[in-house]
């Protein structure tokens, strides 16, 4: 696989170790409380992006059927450059981490190893694991078209390409360029159309923007309500993550704007991206490791997954949230996430090239 290079800048890490006890640390005594119980037989130390809410009953329920105890350390940012600076004497055994560019990047880094399990071979896809064991797939989510139902005809627009139509001209919200969603998604393009069509759809889709990109992908929802824009890209778990916040009941108005688009399902489908984990190569308790990977691939940990954050499970024939369900069945783009990946460095550099974001 292709060494997918960028330049990265020291940031502040906010950490949080999660014991099944209900107890949280911060800071450095976080760190030192992981790295000592290292070694046990009946621990593993995980370092995790996904967030406290979701994982916590996930791992809770791993440790209740195996008695093996998760030491767990949140990441909102700077995994990549920790194991990079702890090298072979990081205590994390494995990662968990959200879209293919960061689980290509920790493996472009030479921070993880192969994995040789039967279970996570029946589990999960081909399409959505490294060919080599490097990396799986836990959860799927499709980079979605949220149109205006005010504005928007049905069939106006049913393929990414139609974004850089001359009809969509001011229509289009979206957020930065560089975001690792939007890099995956130009990837992804570039494998289905060649490094030519794509040059020319991230173009196109810049001069038909209606403002620079800015903010998340709930903000172009949002966008799409307020009448800026009648077009706007997002995952797929925003749509429920909107129409059920009882937080800020105004983002149920923006879900309620729009209807959500599958792209390109008369030709290849729809890109889909995956969060996913890794065994790393400082892993001192391997094989608990892998047991943590495959139960979250398994039925039970796989529809915690789809009740609590709307994702789509990757184990085949798990049960979707209602919700998510009632948004249809869709065809997903087949080409294996580990190619896209490798098309990331020339995406990035494609959006510098077109000045996507100025």
């Amino acid at each position: 696989m292709s060494t997918y290079a960028r330049s990265v800048k020291t940031i502040s890490t906010k950490l949080a170790v999660i014991a099944l006890g209900g107890l949280v640390w911060s800071g450095a005594n976080a760190v030192q409380s992981t790295a000592a119980n290292a070694s046990g037989a009946k621990e593993v130390n995980l370092y995790s992006s996904r967030q406290p809410f979701l994982m916590k009953p996930l791992l809770s329920a791993f440790t209740a059927e195996t008695g093996v105890k998760v030491n767990m350390v949140y990441m909102k940012k700077g995994m990549l450059e920790r194991l990079k600076a702890e090298g072979r004497n990081s205590p994390a055994d494995l990662i968990l981490a959200t879209d293919i560019g960061n689980l290509h990047n920790h493996d472009a880094a030479g921070l993880l190893q192969p994995v040789m399990s039967a279970v996570l071979d029946s589990n999960i896809p081909a399409q959505y694991r490294h060919p080599k064991g490097h990396w799986f797939g836990l959860t799927v989510r499709a980079r979605i078209l949220y149109a205006s139902k005010a504005r928007v005809k049905a069939g106006e627009i049913t393929r990414y390409e139609d974004l850089a139509a001359p009809g969509m001209k001011g229509r289009v919200c979206i957020r930065s360029g560089k975001h690792v969603y939007n890099i995956s998604l130009l990837a992804s393009i570039i494998v289905a159309d060649g490094i030519d069509g794509a040059t020319a759809w991230a173009k196109g889709l810049k001069a038909n923007l209606a403002r620079k990109p800015q903010g998340n992908d709930r903000a172009q929802v949002k966008a799409v309500y307020q009448g800026e824009c009648d077009v706007a890209v997002g995952n797929t778990y925003y749509m429920g993550k909107m129409a059920t916040n009882e937080k800020d009941p105004g983002q149920k108005k923006w879900a309620q704007s729009v209807n959500i688009i599958f792209p390109n399902q008369a030709d290849r489908g729809a890109h889909v991206n995956i969060s996913g984990a890794a065994v790393t190569k400082s892993a001192k308790n391997k094989a608990n490791a892998i047991r943590l990977i495959e139960y979250l691939s398994g039925d039970a940990a796989q529809k915690i997954y789809a009740e609590r954050n709307f994702e789509y499970p990757v184990k085949p024939g798990v049960a979707l949230h209602p919700l998510v369900a009632s948004w249809g069945t869709f065809k997903a783009d087949k080409a294996y996430l580990a190619e896209i990946a490798q098309e990331r460095t020339r995406a990035s550099k494609l959006m510098d090239q077109v000045s996507f974001n100025n």
